[in-house]
């Protein structure tokens, strides 16, 4: 059973996280129909909030089912009263003698014992005829990873574009990940900084963890796929959560030929958002078979 909820707000995001927290719902969970984008007016005149319709499923009622019949209450027990308890009659109490408190000798204080210096974990060696570029990173993430506690072997090796790539392995991964990717993209922009910081030519270095980018990448495609069955079905817009460029850019790559519907962007960071639009068969237009790369970058 599909219900419907209309908010409106100052912004789209506002009107979509108003309804997802009435409902108590995902943003996964839910399909975003834009209604009006709403506009700010002129010194707070003419302003026209922004109107979204969220849509989502609920399972359908089952039929109630007639109560059964209570039985008859049997008739309550007699109560006993309870016979009434005899009071003793105390005993008196013994004058006890004072007990002589000693006073305890002074503890002696314990020196504290040396503790062992800890020693800098020391940084892997390069290999014999190294390229430069793969020493100078292999330093840095070394002295990097030290910082923040997490021990991880690096694989460096070229790229398929000439860039190079960088794969670290290890137990505490879920550190360097971070929510969504956000600190391996923060370590791969550091990285890129510092290796490019004093180099004639820039090299694009991509650092990955435990191939978390590759499975990220089939992850949203499933998603967009997902987002533009809906669109067709339900033949309206489909909002998607905040993404940053890079993963905007794969959205947009895996429906570039997906028939009946096509993307586009809107809002302003960190809450820009792809949409999905749905296109009737007798407006489509023919899919345009470049790739959108200039969106993202």
């Amino acid at each position: 059973m599909i219900n419907t909820l209309e908010k409106s707000a100052r912004t789209v995001d506002a009107a979509i996280d108003e309804a997802l927290k009435e409902l108590g719902l995902s943003r996964d969970d839910v399909s975003v129909e834009i209604l009006e984008m709403g506009k700010s007016g002129f010194l707070g005149f003419g302003a026209v909030p922004a109107r979204v319709r969220v849509s989502y499923e609920t399972p359908d009622p089952e039929p109630v089912k007639p109560a059964p019949k209570k039985a008859a209450a049997s008739a309550p027990a007699r109560a006993e009263k309870p016979a009434p308890a005899r009071a003793e009659k105390p005993a008196p109490a013994r004058a006890e003698k004072p007990v002589r408190t000693e006073k305890p000798a002074p503890a002696k204080a314990d020196k504290p014992a040396a503790q062992p210096e800890e020693k800098p974990a020391a940084v892997p060696a390069a290999a014999d005829g190294e390229n430069p570029d793969y020493t100078a990173i292999r330093s840095f993430l070394t002295g990097l990873l030290e910082r923040m506690g997490v021990s991880a072997d690096i694989e460096i090796g070229p790229r398929d574009n000439g860039g190079i790539n960088v794969n670290l392995t290890g137990a505490s991964m879920g550190a360097i990940i971070g929510r969504r990717g956000e600190t391996l993209d923060a370590i791969q922009h550091l990285t890129n900084y510092v290796v490019n910081k004093d180099s004639e030519k820039h090299l694009h270095i991509s650092v990955d963890a435990e191939a978390y980018r590759s499975k990220r990448e089939e992850s949203l495609t499933r998603l967009a796929e997902k987002m533009a069955e809906k669109a067709i079905k339900y033949k309206r817009s489909m909002a998607l959560e905040p993404m940053n460029s890079y993963e905007r850019h794969v959205i947009h790559t895996a429906l570039q030929n997906y028939e009946g519907v096509t993307t586009s962007s809107t809002g302003v960071e960190p809450n820009r958002r792809v949409v999905v639009a749905y296109v009737k068969p007798d407006k489509a237009e023919k899919p345009d078979n470049k790739p959108r790369s200039r969106e993202w970058a």
